[in-house]
């Protein structure tokens, strides 16, 4: 099999307006099904907003004090905002393996891996998707969300890392559905990192992200 070359890597400065970005992804996943774009790995931050995924109980819009969008990815409510990385990854799931747990996981794997290199010790979790650690107090709490789309096997929409982000704005939802367990952030754990110390330990597990989607016979 041959190497497929690496997806183009994208980091917008500032805030991205969020329905310019799914703007954004649509069109690119066309040019990709279509043979006309490559892969892309799209790293941004958004203003403070909340998202509604494909299995959304209403009840757990708490408190819509940012806008809320349909984001037509799959998961329930989540949060993006100012001091989040967000992670858009796109790729052509014909070339590399039509198994999408396979790619969840392996983007699970992706995270846990930049945030080993930044000092934290994540991990998955039975029955939740999303990224999980230890507080501070020792309790497990969410530091990272997975929330997926494909369409026409190519992949929309990724991850989100809580950097440094006001963790109070959670509170206007019940994160993923999952009320019994805090989120936390590498700023509150005691691991204070920027955007380019989380991009730089991300381009560096990127291989081994992308060697677990072997490409495609």
């Amino acid at each position: 099999m041959n190497r497929l070359p690496p997806p183009e890597w994208i980091v917008s400065p500032g805030l991205t307006d969020y329905a310019a970005a799914l703007a954004d992804m649509d069109t690119r996943a066309a040019a990709i099904h279509a043979g006309e774009g490559r892969e892309r790995i799209w790293l941004l931050e958004h203003p403070p907003l909340y998202t509604a995924g494909t299995s959304t109980d209403p009840a757990e819009l708490l408190d819509p004090r940012f806008p809320v969008f349909d984001a037509g990815r799959g998961g329930r409510y989540t949060y993006h905002g100012p001091g989040q990385r967000v992670g858009y990854v796109q790729l052509d799931l014909t070339q590399r393996g039509r198994d999408v747990r396979a790619y969840v996981s392996a983007l699970e794997g992706w995270v846990i891996d930049a945030l080993a290199l930044l000092g934290v010790e994540a991990r998955r979790a039975e029955g939740r998707i999303g990224i999980w650690t230890d507080d501070q107090n020792g309790r497990e709490a969410k530091i990272g969300a997975i929330g997926v789309r494909v369409k026409r096997w190519i992949t929309l929409h990724g991850f989100s890392l809580n950097v440094a982000p006001d963790l109070t704005h959670f509170g206007g939802i019940v994160p993923c559905g999952i009320a019994e367990f805090p989120v936390t952030s590498l700023a509150a754990l005691g691991r204070p990192a920027s955007f380019a110390d989380v991009d730089a330990a991300l381009a560096s597990t990127l291989t081994a992200f992308l060697d677990k989607l072997p490409p495609s016979d």
